[in-house]
Parts: C-alpha cells; sequence; structure tokens
C-alpha cells in the first residue's frame, strides 16, 4: 500500500513502543504541532507531508506514514481469515489467492 493521506497518531504501550492510536485523530492538536490552518489539508496532510515526517507530542506522535493492511483491519477483526488466506498461499502461491469481499 502507499502513503496514507490521513496524519497517523501513535502513542506508547506500556512497554514504550509507538502503537497505532488512530487516523486522523486529535486534529486540532495536529493543527497546532504542524501549523496547517486549512481544513482541507488538515484532513489530508499525507498528501501535503512527505512520507515519514513526524510531529512529536510528549506521549503521542503524529507521522505521515504507510498505511498496513494490519493498521486499517487488526488482527482480531478477522485473524482466522487471515489464517486461512496465508495457508492458501503456501499451497497455491501468492498470486494463486484472492479475498473477495461483498458490503450489501
Amino acid at each position: 500500500m502507499g502513503t496514507d493521506t490521513y496524519v497517523h497518531e501513535y502513542r506508547r504501550d506500556a512497554g514504550g513502543v509507538w502503537e497505532l492510536h488512530g487516523r486522523n485523530t486529535s486534529l486540532s492538536r495536529f493543527a497546532e504541532l504542524s501549523g496547517v490552518t486549512d481544513p482541507q489539508a488538515l484532513y489530508r496532510a499525507g498528501r501535503t507531508h512527505p512520507k515519514g515526517m513526524e510531529w512529536p507530542d510528549g506521549d503521542r506522535l503524529f507521522r505521515v506514514g504507510l498505511l498496513r493492511r494490519r493498521d486499517a483491519v487488526p488482527e482480531s477483526d478477522l485473524g482466522a481469515v487471515w489464517s486461512v488466506m496465508r495457508t492458501l498461499a503456501g499451497l497455491h502461491g501468492d498470486e494463486g489467492v484472492r479475498l473477495v469481499v461483498w458490503f450489501g
């Protein structure tokens, strides 16, 4: 996946490791830190700031980064599906497995 247009907010866990807290959360604080004042630019900061740009804020960190599947869909939500997909990919190769989802 490519650079996410939303800014990612990270918070430290009990072990001091940065964990994703959300995307486009605490935008008013991010606006103060980044100096972005235009609401549209604020909402899509990943379009105007380079990947990897960070704004530290105490126990929080705002970062423009890549959106990974595990960020968008936590393992706890679809863990069994990902397990089956890995098993099928092991049998048939990555190109031989596709997940199609319908939301109606």
